[in-house]
């Protein structure tokens, strides 16, 4: 059968080819062959060229994609109202992206469900790096917490970077007798059903708290949950519950003009804000509780721009105008790549789930 003429034609054209500089096309044409036009390939240098040119466009692709992130502004979703320390905390870190980055980082208020309204929102977004979470303990202790939940919160994020490690301070109501941590536990074990603990709601680091304490010294302690920890402390300054397990920046004021009494922080380390009071765990071995904030996006997000975010955040631990504002909420960076981020978020997923099933905790 004889060769299509359109095609012969195209083949001789394709050996007549030269290139802009002069040089014949790698690819040309040689001499027919049992009716058909032969191909010649091209020389071995050649080809190696042409492969690794071919390769590398996925990686120049790649670069080319974070380089230019964010080219429009991004959403950080927060799930919790305005004025809290994690929206203070997405409010600092989303300033800092904007200057670095060129483009505005807005924070996102979407409160319920303690808070997994706003993170269902986060995780369903599309994952191009325009909607980022400001994740918190919360997030751990509500995949044990609910029953059911329209999202898998380790499998549907792609951790980003931690921010800031907060402690609880514990504090009591002036009309409690103790000043230390031992003698609480005295005075909880000699009155019992008088001694009421305040938290911002069931699920909470404030609650959390509590039930890990009551958990590990015996004390029988009655849970009082509030919406939101500011009515809570409020009635613990006026005597209604008789101590809190409170994050450290919503009450730090009160615990230095002496409103409330501070007996310990919760954190493993003492806090630089209050160096002088000691650590629960100096006195129940094992205890620790943070609340911390990290910033999580969507799974599935590019990797680039997941490592430029981690690397722009991680760069404002270094800013000293930035550590005394984290220093300030009486926190401390949680500075370490997404990975680190990742198991630490795993982690307490696992010790919070135990806390949680122990307790028989419900939502409510």
């Amino acid at each position: 059968m004889d060769f299509p003429k359109f095609a012969l034609h195209a083949a001789v054209g394709i050996g007549a080819t030269r290139l802009a500089c002069g040089q014949p096309s790698p690819i040309a044409a040689s001499g027919n062959t049992f009716g058909r036009t032969a191909i010649k390939l091209p020389h071995r240098r050649q080809f190696l060229r042409l492969a690794i040119g071919i390769a590398a466009l996925p990686a120049a692709s790649r670069l080319a994609r974070a380089q230019s992130y964010p080219s429009r502004p991004v959403r950080i979703i927060v799930g919790y109202a305005p004025g809290g320390t994690t929206d203070i905390c997405a409010r600092l870190i989303g300033q800092w992206l904007s200057e670095r980055l060129g483009q505005p980082f807005i924070v996102e208020n979407r409160p319920g469900a303690g808070s997994n309204v706003g993170t269902e929102g986060a995780v369903r977004a599309t994952a191009d790096g325009y909607t980022l979470l400001l994740a918190t303990i919360s997030n751990a202790i509500n995949a044990t917490l609910y029953d059911k939940l329209n999202f898998n919160f380790i499998r549907d994020i792609a951790p980003a970077a931690g921010i800031i490690r907060v402690p609880n301070v514990m504090e009591v109501h002036s009309s409690v007798p103790a000043r230390t941590v031992p003698e609480f536990i005295a005075y909880t074990k000699a009155n019992p059903g008088k001694v009421n603990f305040a938290s911002g709601g069931v699920g909470s680091s404030t609650h959390v708290s509590g039930e890990l304490f009551k958990m590990m010294t015996g004390v029988s302690m009655a849970h009082i949950p509030y919406r939101g920890t500011a009515p809570a402390v409020t009635d613990l300054i006026a005597g209604q519950v008789q101590v809190m397990f409170d994050n450290l920046p919503g009450s730090i004021e009160y615990v230095r003009t002496g409103m409330t009494r501070a007996l310990a922080v919760t954190t493993a380390a003492r806090s630089d804000a209050l160096p002088d009071l000691p650590t629960v765990a100096d006195f129940v071995p094992g205890y620790e509780v943070s609340s911390w904030n990290g910033l999580c996006a969507p799974n599935n997000t590019p990797k680039e721009i997941i490592d430029r975010l981690n690397g722009e955040i991680n760069a404002a631990f270094a800013d000293e105008k930035m550590k005394a504002q984290l220093a300030h909420l009486g926190g401390i960076a949680l500075a370490g790549s997404p990975a680190d981020f990742g198991n630490l978020i795993s982690d307490e997923t696992e010790k919070w789930g135990q806390v949680v099933r122990a307790t028989n905790m419900k939502p409510q």
